[in-house]
């Protein structure tokens, strides 16, 4: 099985107990750690390494409208005014299709600042506005802007271009990440999918290159 599809766990390694990565992408993030502490921020993880199978129950509760769905500016949706393409395109503006999502590769994490969250008081929902003034993230925000590449991580989703919104929380371990992108497969990705038999299949396959380009490749709408 090819890692970047999340069926296969081999390549990766423990995280305090909590979290799973490769092993470069482990020290990395712990040496990144260490000088944000020294800056005065609480370098957190709030996910790592998400299976397809954890993937695919976080679609399938969406799709059914167990889990919320957010617009670009973090509003909630009332998804029972979507018809099925409007809710796909909803659920994959934050939630990735199973099988390709960077979290599936062991590089990518997703941060906040623990110790500020907890002081504000706030119930923590990892939206955009938290690490914008004065959000509890955005002093966390702004030091990874300006340090986060000394460590080897960049942010994919650093603004919205018409595919992913954009995730200022999100990092990817680029050295590893940028080759795991070459091996991308998008018809191994299209039989993994319809193999799964997700909620809204017959509807991915149908709209299925669209779909990979906007959200998968993040390359977004040409108009966006």
């Amino acid at each position: 099985m090819q890692h970047w599809l999340g069926q296969d766990e081999s390549h990766l390694v423990e995280v305090e107990g909590k979290h799973r990565l490769q092993a470069e992408v482990r020290d990395n993030f712990l040496r990144m750690r260490q000088a944000a502490q020294a800056a005065g921020i609480d370098l957190q993880m709030v996910s790592s390494f998400r299976s397809f199978a954890q993937q695919c129950a976080i679609w399938r509760r969406k799709w059914q409208g167990e889990l919320p769905l957010y617009a670009l500016d973090n509003t909630l949706i009332d998804s029972a005014t979507l018809n099925d393409t409007q809710r796909l395109h909803a659920m994959l503006l934050w939630s990735a299709l199973p099988g390709g999502s960077r979290h599936h590769w062991g590089t990518d994490i997703d941060v906040y600042d623990k110790a500020r969250v907890e002081a504000s008081g706030i119930e923590f929902q990892l939206i955009s506005s938290e690490y914008e003034p004065p959000g509890p993230c955005s002093e966390l925000s702004h030091w990874l802007a300006e340090n986060a590449a000394n460590f080897g991580f960049v942010r994919p989703y650093a603004k919205y271009v018409g595919g992913i919104g954009a995730e200022p929380w999100h990092l990817s371990y680029a050295p590893i990440a940028t080759q795991i992108e070459q091996q991308f497969d998008p018809n191994a990705l299209k039989r993994t999918i319809l193999d799964a038999n997700l909620p809204a299949s017959s509807l991915i396959a149908e709209h299925f290159d669209e779909l990979y380009r906007r959200y998968v490749r993040n390359q977004g709408a040409t108009d966006a």
